[in-house]
């Protein structure tokens, strides 16, 4: 494995928690699309942040093999973050879009 699938594949599992909170908690679903972008974003904008304290694609790789506990706080962030993206954003677009009165 190297780091670009490790990325792609935090990429994909940010997808798969967003998508999979949209279609349990529906008031934060955007659509399959909507849910995708911020499942993409979410992962990637958490693992940036908090990637420095060594579970980054380059730490997991680091010796050459896969250091399995590292990629596996990798996934449960990249599954956090398109979580949380999706719910900031539907909080973000109810705030927005609020009816005047």
């Amino acid at each position: 494995m190297t780091a670009t699938l490790i990325s792609l594949i935090s990429v994909f599992i940010g997808i798969i928690g967003a998508n999979v909170t949209g279609v349990f908690f529906k008031k934060y679903s955007f659509g399959l699309i909507g849910n995708t972008i911020a499942g993409v974003f979410g992962s990637v904008f958490l693992i940036k942040s908090f990637g420095r304290l060594g579970f980054n694609p380059i730490s997991i790789m680091q010796l050459g093999s896969v250091n399995y506990s590292l990629f596996f706080i990798n996934i449960i962030v990249s599954f956090l973050g398109g979580v949380i993206a999706l719910i900031l954003i539907s909080i973000l677009n109810n705030k927005i879009n609020k009816p005047k009165r």
